[in-house]
């Protein structure tokens, strides 16, 4: 598929969390085509002296209204400028549809795990299975109630609600979201009903495990890994995994990868 370069204009940027934003872009082009799991690169207005744009997971899109929207965390110069950008700003610039997309084959009974901001990469999918029929559960995790940004849009998704776990108790489990994946896979495979398919996107640390149980399990996984991009196109080769097949660009032949597959430091 043929990258599209757009121009696109803000159409909302509201704080959800500590320090996490929703931007909503008009970009037709990009709505129409992009898949879930792809990502886009933004080059943001105001910051001319910065040659490389900022890879940006999508966490909705609405083709016929032709917007995306992105989650994003303001960490550094380019993030904290984003969040300096109102409605009907212009300038800013995006490159995609980036990536490999997820592939949940013909899945019957799915589970998605998103750790704190990954919860965003796995919106999409999440939509794309259940409009399918596929039976879909969801564990999220984040260090405070407030930071599960996604959980709102999750509940209104599904039939019953994502699992939650937060580090500090303030919902849901409290402590690390792993036991509620381990329990998941548990209690599925008890009822004779197990999963066949898992996706996973968070910290590393996170997936290493998670990839771990499904593999226990027996249940095909795949996880979204993150790496600071700089082309964004294949080329500079700053985005490597490591992987069974060798050396892997995360921004073109991932960011979903197999976690069969990740050969973990």
């Amino acid at each position: 598929m043929a990258l599209i370069n757009e121009r696109v204009r803000i159409l909302e940027n509201e704080c959800v969390g500590p320090n996490l934003y929703v931007m909503i872009l008009e970009s037709p082009g990009i709505a129409q085509c992009i898949e879930p799991g792809q990502f886009v690169h933004m080059k943001i207005p105001g910051m001319e002296a910065h040659i490389m744009r900022r890879p940006f997971s999508v966490y909705a899109r609405d083709a016929k209204a032709g917007t995306v929207e992105i989650l994003y965390q303001a960490v550094g110069a380019g993030s904290e400028r984003m969040t300096r950008l109102a409605e009907g700003d212009e300038g800013a610039e995006l490159i995609g549809p980036v990536g490999r997309a997820w592939r949940p084959g013909e899945a019957r009974r799915a589970l998605l795990v998103g750790g704190g901001v990954g919860a965003a990469p796995l919106f999409m999918l999440c939509e794309a299975l259940v409009a399918k029929g596929v039976r879909t559960d969801v564990v999220l995790g984040a260090q405070t109630e407030t930071a599960l940004a996604c959980r709102g849009r999750y509940e209104v998704l599904l039939a019953e609600p994502p699992r939650c776990a937060t580090d500090d108790g303030s919902f849901g489990r409290e402590g690390f979201c792993t036991t509620l994946v381990q329990e998941a896979l548990d209690e599925a495979a008890a009822a004779g009903d197990p999963y066949d398919y898992l996706a996973v996107c968070g910290p590393e640390p996170l997936m290493k495990i998670v990839a771990g149980m499904a593999a226990s399990a027996g249940v095909p996984c795949e996880l979204s890994m993150e790496r600071r991009m700089a082309c964004g196109i294949g080329a500079c080769l700053s985005c490597v995994v490591d992987t069974t097949d060798g050396k892997q660009r995360a921004c073109v032949d991932g960011p979903v990868f197999d976690a069969g597959k990740v050969v973990w430091a």
